[in-house]
This record gives structure tokens, sequence and C-alpha cells, in this order.
């Protein structure tokens, strides 16, 4: 709990600071805000500030600042000041930039530093350099995108254990695992965003524009492998965050199981979503589970 109303000095400046990266998720992220609700109160703060940092990174290499007229030096500029100054209120501990400061007050209590944000920032870095990805970048963008926000967000659900050495080997797997099959889905519902306007290719011995659908097959077969690993996992985590990673993972096991029913030629065409009503029944389904382990 970073403060009540009646705080005052920097206990106020957090918990003002939180409240705004909480905003940032629910308004970018129904299905993540919704998932977040099934965790324990007390660690919703630590996932919300996460998220906004992660946001905002990401809107300066692919939203609003291109919107805004930025060309590819001005966003790279905004990008390493964001780095800098994170990387400064994690030894400070204050930022004057809310989503930042919000951020630092989670890393420094969950014990995330450099060598998390580093490998991100370099892969947000990498979506302003046009030259055409490698396999090997891939997996270093994956790692750096997605991998080590699942390691962060980790960090928050063990902040009290367990100090087990192979238990946390085999959730930091799943975390990783999970977070590169998030990552993975997402260039396949956002091909034709990342293809025709951005010009970003992520399967670099595929053609976007060609794409069959034996090779949509093969590239989703690889994402249900990281699921499948994730969900062995899921067990393993605390109970205050369980129900909620479960959301998420049969979130993103929903949408790969509609991605493979869609035709590989109509995904240039349109981006695959999970219904509302999916997304709740999905939710209710994690939610009920986790009662019944508090049960037992």
């Amino acid at each position: 709990m970073i403060g009540s109303r009646l705080d005052s000095g920097l206990a106020l400046y957090s918990r003002a600071a939180q409240l705004s990266s909480a905003r940032v998720i629910h308004e970018y992220s129904t299905s993540f805000g919704m998932a977040t609700r099934l965790m324990d109160r007390r660690l919703r703060p630590g996932i919300e500030n996460i998220y906004g940092l992660v946001r905002i990174a990401d809107e300066i290499v692919d939203g609003a600042a291109a919107e805004a007229g930025l060309r590819r030096e001005a966003q790279r500029a905004l990008l390493d000041a964001l780095e800098a100054e994170t990387e400064r209120t994690l030894q400070l501990g204050y930022s004057a930039n809310l989503i930042v400061h919000s951020f630092a007050v989670t890393a420094r209590a969950a014990g995330i530093g450099p060598e998390l944000t580093r490998p991100f920032f370099a892969s947000m870095r990498r979506d302003l350099d046009p030259a055409a990805f490698t396999n090997e970048q891939v997996r270093d963008y994956i790692y750096g995108s997605a991998e080590v926000i699942g390691l962060m967000c980790l960090k928050v659900f063990l902040s009290e254990g367990p100090d087990e050495a192979d238990q946390r080997r085999r959730l930091e797997q799943g975390a990783r695992r999970l977070g590169a099959a998030f990552q993975k889905i997402n260039f396949l519902r956002d091909l034709r965003t990342d293809w025709i306007a951005l010009h970003r290719n992520y399967f670099p011995d595929i053609d976007p524009a060609r794409l069959s659908e034996a090779q949509k097959q093969q590239l989703l077969a690889d994402i249900e492998a990281d699921l499948e690993i994730a969900r062995t996992a899921i067990p393993y985590l605390p109970r205050s965050c369980r129900a909620a990673v479960a959301a998420a993972h049969g979130l993103f096991r929903e949408l790969t199981a509609r991605i493979r029913a869609t035709p590989a030629s109509d995904l240039l065409s349109r981006r695959i979503r999970v219904p509302t009503l999916a997304k709740l029944r999905i939710l209710l389904e994690a939610q009920l589970l986790g009662r019944a382990e508090r049960r037992r």
C-alpha cells in the first residue's frame, strides 16, 4: 500500500504516480486490466506500474509520437531520455515523470534493475531501426520486449517468496515462455500494421504478403509450445496472483485458437480479437478456479 489520502510529501506523490499508471493500463488494455483485478490488491499497483512504463515506451516507437509528427531521430532521442530517466530514478527514488516514478517505486521494492530494463529499451530501440531482422535478432527482440516483462512481473509476485532455487527457476522459465507467447501471437494478429504501416517483418524467413496456411500453422505450433510450458508453471505461483496469470494465459490461448481458425490470407486484412463475452467467460473461469483452490 503506497499511502492514504492523508499522506503528504513523497507518499502522496507516489500514490498519485501509481494512480497514473493504473489509468494507463485500463485505458490501453482491457484484457490485462481485467486480469489484474483477479490478483491480490497488494500486487496490483506493482503490475500496473510496470505496464505504465512499458506502454509509454511503446507509444514513443509505435503510436502517439509518430502521429504527433516526430521523425525517427526525435523518437530515438525521447526513448534514450526515458531510459536515462528510468535508470536515474532507480538510483534516486524520485522522478518528475509520474510514470517513471511509479515504476521505480515498484522496481526498488521488488529488486528490478538495469539487467531487465536495458534489454527492454534495447528492443524498443530496435523498432526504430529500419534494417531487416535476422532470426537471432528476433530472439533478442522477443527477450527484451516480452520475456523481461514477464520476469519483472514475477519479481513482484515473488516479493514474499518462495526461496527455493529450483522453484524459482521453473517460474522464471514459465514467465519467459508466457511473455514470448504473448509477443509472438501479437506478431501474427498485428501483421497488417507491422508489415503495411510500419514496414516491419518479425518473421525473417517468411514473406508476410504471401503467408501460407502451412507457415501460419507452424508459427502457431511454436506459440502453443510456449503456452504449454507456461501453463505447467502456473500452479507453482503464489495464490495471490495465480488466477490473474491463468486468466491472461487463457485469453491468449483463446486468441491463438481464433487465429488458427482464421485463413492465413485474412491476417493481412483484419486484426483478430477475442470478443468481450469470451473474455468475461475466461476471466470467470479463472476466478472460480482461484476460489476453489482457496477453499481447498
